[in-house]
């Protein structure tokens, strides 16, 4: 236009109109010019209906600061050359900025989006600031790219937020972001450093096959619900911060050192590529943030239930680097591990329990006794006695074994050969850790899954392995070993009583013979014998000296005991079992309180 004809247009534009300039050539007076024309004499601020400038060319600085508009802003494949600057503008309506070119600063700190926001295959040369921007409908993101530093501090997006294929190949800052609907970062690449310090996910946060590149650390963030690095790549030393409902790191891929450290999340490690030491851990107090000076706690509010961390699985990992600290393992999946003997076992971690109170077999009740068992050995006894799973959102019940995630498909469920191979390995971590008490625990798991292999185990060997159970849990349980010790030997004295003690204590015969004047003489001593009704030979005298013979024969090893010629043959058969019953239960208590 002509300057007169440019001049005529402007005097005709109110506050509120539309305006569409798609493709028109922007200088920075041109544009003053037309926001001019547009502002409110009331508040001194431009208004806008429908602005239409996609493909528009902005080449000096681009100031839409504080502008609002009230219908759709629509800024697709626009170029800006210099800065842009949308620094507390208010778009009422959607905002589309898909693929537009920002060569300078592109500053919309305090911007709020009323409606949509489209940024998708935009492309930010220079630093892109949204400091405490307001997203209060759906943004997109994807496949932006990030040249210069991003930040994204205070922001607040109230509902889904995408990144997918974004590139950061500045700093990526997202200090005390909020997050109240999804937050996909997918596929993100972040080539520089990144701060989550403080952000908090309302809603579920996925950055699946995310890749940072020089990230050394992530958080403290907190999670409402999901937070999934499933198939991301970690490529130097990181310290991870979480508090999640839920924490996915299936074919995570760490490269080096990693320390993972968790509140209130169950987190699943199936099949992550461990390159370093790793270590994950319960951690006990709040994770804090750091706010100028000081160190401000984090806000949990949305993650309820214990704050202990919990690990579902860590199948495929080659655990010869990895450190569990205080972690719950009662639902974990140890099966498919590599090098588990290698794991590495610190401080508290729980195991899952055998069912509680007594339980029926047929028609005779047990009580399974307390031991730290692992989940798989749950699974496959849930599986074996048909046992029903729990409905859906209720937790399972302590009386009963835990049924496993393919319950009751025995192909899928480890079975008892499986599950002894995961003991033994478990049980020499243990041992490496000098925790005998839990090397004991997995040895009688091992022993337990043997005796109930019908397959690996030779027949023979199951029937040793049914005795050495019965008679004193494995060597383990030293109260059954005491009491078969007190029955054989409660056993021993009543058949003393009845057939081993003589009724009367035979005196010494001499006899001699006188040949040439001289004499000689021989004394021999009779046979014990036993007389009376079985009736009167249950007396407490004779029930004393029983108890006195059988005591001396199974702990003082003394003989020489006058009995009869059954009793003998009962103090042999004494001798032999019971000083065995006895070594087991000492070998049991040895084995508890053995460091």
């Amino acid at each position: 236009m002509g300057d007169t004809d440019r001049a005529a247009y402007l005097a005709g534009l109110a506050p509120g109109d539309d305006v569409d300039h798609r493709g028109t050539p922007f200088t920075s007076a041109l544009l003053s010019s037309l926001l001019d024309a547009l502002r409110d004499p009331a508040s001194g601020t431009p208004l806008i209906g429908t602005a239409r400038l996609g493909g528009a060319e902005f080449s000096g600085a681009a100031e839409f600061d504080r502008v609002r508009f009230s219908g759709p802003a629509e800024f697709d494949e626009t170029q800006f050359s210099d800065t842009a600057r949308f620094g507390g503008t208010q778009f009422g309506g959607s905002a589309g900025f898909s693929r537009a070119r920002f060569s300078g600063p592109a500053e919309f700190d305090e911007t709020q989006f009323s409606g949509r926001a489209w940024f998708s295959r935009a492309r930010f040369l220079g630093p892109a600031e949204f400091g405490q921007a307001r997203f209060s409908d759906a943004a997109w993101f994807g496949g932006t790219q990030f040249c210069g530093s991003a930040e994204f501090s205070h922001v607040r997006f109230s509902e889904t937020v995408t990144f997918g294929e974004a590139r950061f190949s500045g700093a990526a800052v997202f200090r005390e972001a909020q997050f109240f609907g999804a937050a996909m970062f997918r596929e993100v690449w972040f080539s520089s450093h990144t701060w989550f310090s403080g952000t908090q996910f309302s809603g579920n946060a996925m950055f699946s096959r995310a890749w940072f590149e020089s990230a050394s650390w992530f958080g403290p963030v907190a999670c409402g619900g999901v937070l999934s690095v499933n198939g991301a790549v970690f490529q130097v030393p990181v310290t991870l911060e979480i508090a999640a409902s839920e924490l996915h790191c299936v074919r995570t891929r760490w490269e080096s050192t990693v320390t993972v450290r968790l509140r209130y999340a169950t987190a699943d490690f199936s099949h992550a590529v461990l390159s370093g030491p790793t270590a994950i851990i319960n951690y006990p107090a709040r994770f804090t943030r750091r706010d100028d000076r000081d160190r401000v706690a984090m806000d949990e509010s949305a993650l309820s239930g214990p704050s202990s961390a919990r690990v579902a699985s860590i199948q495929g990992v080659d655990a010869a680097h990895l450190v569990l600290t205080d972690t719950d393992l009662t639902d974990c999946l140890f099966s498919g591990a590599f090098h588990l003997d290698q794991l590495r076992l610190e401080g508290h971690c729980g195991f899952a329990l055998p069912p509680t109170g007594l339980c029926r077999r047929g028609i005779w009740p047990i009580r399974w006794t307390p031991r730290r068992t692992l989940a798989e050995e749950h699974h496959w006894r849930a599986q074996s006695a048909g046992q029903p799973a729990p409905p859906p959102g209720r937790p399972p019940s302590a009386r009963l074994w835990r049924t496993g995630p393919h319950h009751p498909d025995p192909g899928l469920t480890p079975d008892p050969q499986e599950v002894a191979a995961l003991y033994r390995q478990l049980r020499k971590a243990f041992e490496d850790g000098k925790n005998k008490p839990g090397a004991a625990d997995f040895y009688y798991g091992e022993m337990e899954m043997r005796r109930h292999d019908r397959h690996g185990t030779p027949p023979g060997e199951r029937g040793l392995l049914w005795g050495y159970w019965l008679l004193s849990g494995y060597g383990l349980r030293s109260s059954r070993a005491l009491a078969w010790l007190l029955t054989a030997m409660s056993l021993t004295v009543m058949l003393l009583m009845g057939f081993g003690l003589p009724s009367s204590t035979p005196d010494p015969v001499s006899t001699g013979t006188l040949d040439h004047g001289k004499i000689t003489l021989r004394t021999s001593s009779p046979d014990a014998a036993l007389s009376g009704a079985f009736g009167r030979r249950m007396t407490w005298e004779r029930a004393e000296k029983a108890t006195r013979v059988a005591v001396n024969s199974v702990i003082f090893r003394s003989s020489g005991q006058n009995l009869t010629a059954a009793g003998t043959y009962i103090e042999m058969a004494s001798r032999f079992l019971e000083p065995t019953l006895l070594a087991l239960a000492v070998l049991a208590i040895r084995g508890r309180i053995k460091r």
